[in-house]
């Protein structure tokens, strides 16, 4: 399958999250915690920007080394991303406005969520090669030239978190304030 379709795959997964954290009600009592958090975080500090990268990373690099388990981590991490985006923007929009809840996601979103499109399709990708190899002597020829394939753009994937946890560092902040 080419690398476009696994793009389409994360992208419908992620809009799957999307649609249900619109559609059901969640329990957002769990935004204490995360609005607790991010407290701990201050803005224009290089530890922040660091800290955002790193945490980013770590997320997509276990999701890639774990696909091989039925791809359930890329799927989770596809749908339960979207459904946060999805209830802490309407809350944020209840609370604030529609202009705030742009201002605050456009600037480092415009990276980190095709950073987390392309990571996620290579871990799909990745993760159903090796399932495939399993069972299908073919499929174990393809590994090498697949893996390199899936390297690649999980690696651009890593580079546009690094603009995109700056942005949010130091950008996003000022854009909110």
């Amino acid at each position: 399958m080419s690398y476009k379709r696994w793009n389409f795959i994360a992208i419908f997964l992620f809009g799957i999250g999307l649609v249900i954290g619109l559609v059901a009600p969640a329990n957002l009592t769990s935004m204490a915690i995360l609005e607790k958090f991010s407290d701990l975080l201050s803005p224009f500090s290089l530890i922040t920007a660091m800290f955002i990268f790193i945490k980013n990373a770590s997320a997509l690099l276990l999701s890639f080394v774990l696909s091989p388990i039925f791809c359930f981590v890329p799927i989770l991490a596809l749908t339960v991303n979207g459904w946060l985006l999805a209830i802490v923007s309407a809350k944020v929009i209840q609370e604030k406005s529609l202009g705030y809840i742009l201002a605050g996601l456009l600037p480092h979103g415009i990276f980190e969520l095709p950073a987390l499109i392309l990571g996620e399709a290579a871990a799909l990708s990745f993760g159903t090669m090796v399932m495939l190899s399993l069972f299908k002597k073919e499929g174990r020829k393809l590994m090498p030239s697949l893996f390199k394939q899936n390297l690649r753009y999980l690696m651009l994937a890593l580079a546009l978190l690094l603009p995109a946890a700056i942005i949010e560092t130091y950008i996003t902040p000022l854009l909110l304030s």
